[in-house]
């Protein structure tokens, strides 16, 4: 079932992506690439939560939505919103990297920390 759960989890989290790159690739026309980087993570991060509730975990909704929602914040949001931002910044600013390719990078190396903070802790099994 792990397997399963996080081929769903990929598929939320390339659907989040997409929605955040090019949600990036507008407000960077219009604004600098931090303050991008974070509107578009929190974008991307409600959008997931949302699907994550209802497509990857809906056997696991024992919590208030308020509580879960919090905790998903919490998880993948301070990673997604600390990993992003540093990432992209790091790729951006020092090694001159084109600002969707630095978010892209970002995303996939911040992906496995989320799945298990989410898995372990947002929708916690109750066998565990």
């Amino acid at each position: 079932m792990r397997k399963h759960r996080f081929t769903k989890f990929a598929i939320v989290g390339c659907l989040g992506a997409a929605l955040q790159l090019s949600i990036l690739a507008v407000l960077t026309t219009h604004m600098a690439p931090i303050p991008a980087t974070l509107i578009s993570v929190e974008l991307a991060i409600l959008h997931n939560f949302l699907w994550h509730e209802r497509y990857t975990w809906p056997d696991r909704i024992t919590q208030h939505f308020f509580t879960r929602l919090t905790r998903f914040h919490l998880a993948n949001g301070l990673v997604s919103l600390c990993g992003n931002t540093f990432l992209t910044y790091l790729l951006v600013t020092h090694f001159h990297f084109p600002t969707i390719l630095s978010a892209l990078a970002a995303v996939g190396f911040c992906s496995l920390a989320n799945f298990t903070l989410t898995n372990q802790w947002v929708y916690k099994s109750r066998e565990t």
